[in-house]
């Protein structure tokens, strides 16, 4: 189903709609990660915000999440083009004080600020992909980049951020995973920047993947047998998605 201001109706069968590109990354890193977590509540997962604050704020506002028994998974992309990047921020970090049960994914734009940020690197490639907005947000303008308006609880969300999250049933990742690779084996490269080589494989991964990073421009989430992307670019003037599951709804703003 798909609830958007209110309004439920069956999802019907959907084909890949059109697909903004994006840059190549080149980073070989690989990135071990495990955890499986035996969930009992509902899940809902949160498309890239791209710091689209208000929207975010609506969206929180129409879900009906159980504070103790459901989980609230970001999968990435908080910051960067959008207006309000430190504000989104700001919001995603106090909402573990209503809801404990909050993953934060990483996504590329994420790991881009920290190369730009920490590792004074790919400068080029950050600013081109709508960085300085996220600069501006924390004081460039007045400071420059040695000097942002960083707070320590912000630095410490960027450098914790999970690469991926793993159910019982459900993987949730940012961009997505190499085909014929397992989890637990995926490079971090991968996992934040891959496109068209997961989107479109018929390979099942074992359980349904749920992603971001690819905005799907018609605003309609990409639905799939093995896999559903979130991204429907917001930023873009777009919507923002959740998806909850298990009962696949879909929530829109």
């Amino acid at each position: 189903m798909i609830h958007n201001k209110g309004i439920r109706r069956r999802l019907p069968a959907l084909k890949t709609a059109s697909i903004h590109p994006g840059p190549e990354w080149r980073n070989t890193e690989s990135y071990f990660f495990s955890e499986l977590n035996c969930q009992m509540g509902k899940i809902f997962a949160i498309g890239d915000i791209h710091g689209t604050l208000s929207m975010l704020e609506k969206m929180m506002k129409n879900l009906s999440i159980d504070r103790k028994n459901d989980t609230l998974v970001f999968v990435g992309d908080y910051i960067d083009r959008g207006p309000d990047s430190m504000g989104v921020v700001d919001y995603v970090l106090d909402i573990r004080k209503e809801f404990p049960n909050v993953i934060y994914l990483m996504g590329n734009h994420e790991q881009m600020f920290l190369n730009y940020y920490l590792e004074k690197k790919d400068e080029d490639l950050y600013l081109h992909n709508g960085g300085m907005t996220t600069l501006i947000s924390y004081g460039f303008m007045q400071k420059g980049r040695n000097e942002l308006n960083m707070p320590e609880s912000h630095m410490e969300f960027f450098t914790t951020l999970r690469p991926y999250y793993e159910t019982e049933d459900y993987i949730f990742v940012h961009a997505g995973m190499r085909p014929g690779i397992p989890l637990n084996q995926q490079s971090l490269h991968d996992l934040l920047w891959i496109r068209y080589e997961f989107i479109s494989s018929p390979e099942k991964f074992g359980k349904l993947v749920v992603f971001g990073h690819t905005p799907f421009s018609s605003g309609v989430p990409f639905i799939d047998h093995n896999k559903i992307g979130i991204d429907t670019g917001a930023v873009f003037g777009g919507r923002l998605t959740c998806i909850e599951l298990p009962e696949m709804i879909i929530h829109q703003v």
